[in-house]
């Protein structure tokens, strides 16, 4: 299915089939193409091909307002005085 606009020819894509094909898209994607993904009828995506000319990516350091996770401290251990394994085998042995 193809969906024509001004100056673009754009190709539909549902989300199985791009998952399924995804390799194939990708390379239609490098030679030019365009996809709508589509979610059953409803768009939720446009892949297109990367512009170097356009915008340049840029990577910038994270914001140093927020700790890093290895400074992040753990939530304790919860304190519950049965036995999970013998809980588990329980709800196990309770559904045959």
């Amino acid at each position: 299915m193809t969906t024509h606009d001004y100056l673009m020819v754009m190709k539909r894509v549902r989300i199985a089939q791009l998952k399924a094909r995804l390799s194939e898209h990708v390379r239609d994607v490098r030679r030019g193409e365009t996809y709508a993904v589509m979610d059953r009828e409803t768009p939720v995506a446009r892949l297109v091909p990367w512009s170097v000319e356009g915008e340049a990516l840029r990577v910038r350091r994270p914001r140093g307002r927020y700790p890093s996770l290895q400074k992040v401290p753990l939530p304790p251990p919860a304190r519950i005085k049965s036995d999970a394994v013998a809980l588990l085998l329980e709800e196990r042995g309770a559904e045959r």
